[in-house]
Formats: structure tokens, C-alpha cells, sequence
């Protein structure tokens, strides 16, 4: 198996910028499987635009500094993780979940709006009385692109499952990095991209075809227990028949490859 790249030279290692989403589950109303929430980028973001993503961002360095703060058990950089998560579902989506304190969720358009100003997460919590609560976040997966991947941003992404129950959140979109949101199950999602409805990139439709093999929230967060995180790191299989995007097996996803042609990497 050759992987795309790969060379008997020394590749720098690209600097990868921590980040971190929030897959949000809701019952859905009419029955059948769960929603997600998914927010579609503007199309002049420069990694993902225009495609349909979980919210979700880069770490920031206060994130590192909350988390330092607060202490406790987790790794400092998995506490950080978790803490822009929870940040950029109230910037992106106007969502306050992952949160002790908070009545109701969709109520936080002051806070939303002072963290668009530039105030901490950590501030706002100060001042609103809310509390991190990581342990609402339920780890997922963690994908990071190797050595040798081409590329003009390395994001090594933290992915974490978050259960809205049977509420109707009215979530929001922020008309800064994202135009437009929606509410679907993962199929849905998939479907809406097969018919070239909206875009998805690579890892996006992996996570969502292993999301589809879901009823409820409670078994997604089973599966992503008997799967202990380790990196997912893509790899490019040349073949007779072409060239492949490739993730190894034993994460998880029933998927494992798409043809570099078709498959969209952000």
C-alpha cells in the first residue's frame, strides 16, 4: 500500500491547530431517528466553505487558560477542547449547552454577542453565573491529518456528542462564518449530499454515516465507549483504479474510503 506523500525524506511536521465540535442531538418530534444540528459555512471561509459542518472552531489560547484555571482530572489540552466546543456552539449556533447554570439553552444572545466582542468564555461565565459541565460532552472521535498530508490549514479536531433531550432549541445562525443551519438526522444529511443539496467534506461524512447506525443518543455514546479515542489519520491508497482517501479500520466507522475524485477534504 503506498500512501500519498510518503518519501525516504524527512517531512516536516505540519503544525496542526487544535480544534473542537459539538455534535448536538435531539429527539426527533415525529419519531424515528435523532436530529443534528448542522451549520452550513459561508462559501468565503477559507477551509470548509460552503459545506455543511457540526459547529464547532479552533482552540483558543484563553480556552487553555479557563481550563488551567479550573482544573480537575481531564488533560489540560482535553479540558481546553471541551471549552471551545461549549464556545463555539454559542458563537456559531447561539446554543448554551455543556453548561451548569443555564435554563434555557437558546437563551443567550447577551452572552453570544459579548463573546462576538471579544470576551472570554470564562468571563461570561463569571458574570452569568454558568458553570462547564464536561462531563455533558461524551468524547467521539479525534481526527488529525499525518505527516504527509498537502495542506494549506492541519486542524487536529477533537469531536464530542452532546444531547439537547426532547427540547426544541432554537437554535441560530450567526451570519458570520456560517449562513444558514438545520436540523436533520444523519441520513438525512447524507441524502441532502448525495442530491448535491449541500456539501460535505471527508470526515464530516464519515462521522455521519457512523452517526446513522444510531437510534438514540444513548447509543451513539455506547459505541463512542467501546471505541477509546485514538487519532484518525487519513491516508491516500493508490490503486489500478485509482487514487483513494482512506481512514484506518478499528475507529468505529463503517466507511473507510472514498475516491480521491469525489471526496471533498475543505
Amino acid at each position: 500500500m503506498l500512501m500519498w506523500g510518503m518519501t525516504l525524506e524527512t517531512t516536516p511536521e505540519p503544525i496542526a491547530t487544535p480544534a473542537a465540535t459539538m455534535v448536538i442531538f435531539r429527539q426527533n418530534p415525529d419519531g424515528g431517528a435523532p436530529l443534528l444540528l448542522m451549520v452550513e459555512r459561508i462559501k468565503a471561509m477559507a477551509f470548509a466553505g460552503g459545506a455543511a459542518v457540526f459547529p464547532g472552531g479552533k482552540v483558543d489560547p484563553a480556552d487553555f487558560d479557563y481550563a488551567e484555571m479550573l482544573g480537575g482530572p481531564l488533560p489540560l489540552d482535553e479540558a481546553a477542547a471541551r471549552l471551545a466546543a461549549i464556545r463555539e456552539t454559542i458563537e456559531e449556533a447561539g446554543l448554551a449547552l455543556g453548561l451548569k447554570g443555564v435554563d434555557d439553552p437558546a437563551d443567550c444572545h447577551a452572552p453570544r454577542a459579548a463573546l462576538h466582542d471579544g470576551e472570554s468564555l470564562q468571563a461570561i461565565c463569571n458574570r452569568f453565573g454558568w458553570e462547564p459541565d464536561f462531563d455533558q460532552l461524551v468524547p467521539w472521535s479525534r481526527w488529525r491529518p499525518p505527516a504527509f498530508e498537502r495542506a494549506s490549514r492541519v486542524f487536529d479536531t477533537r469531536f464530542y456528542l452532546v444531547d439537547a433531550g426532547n427540547t426544541t432549541p432554537l437554535a441560530t445562525v450567526d451570519h458570520t462564518e456560517n449562513r444558514a443551519l438545520f436540523w436533520a438526522s444523519a441520513a438525512e444529511v447524507l441524502e441532502k449530499a448525495d442530491k448535491g443539496e449541500v456539501k460535505i467534506i471527508f470526515p464530516t461524512r464519515r462521522n455521519l454515516e457512523r452517526l446513522a447506525m444510531f437510534g438514540d443518543f444513548d447509543a451513539a455514546a455506547a459505541h463512542a465507549a467501546a471505541h477509546p479515542i485514538s487519532t484518525v489519520l487519513t491516508y491516500i491508497d493508490k490503486r489500478e483504479d485509482g487514487n483513494w482517501l482512506c481512514i484506518p479500520d478499528g475507529h468505529g466507522y463503517p466507511v473507510l474510503q472514498e475516491s480521491l475524485d469525489q471526496a471533498l477534504r475543505g
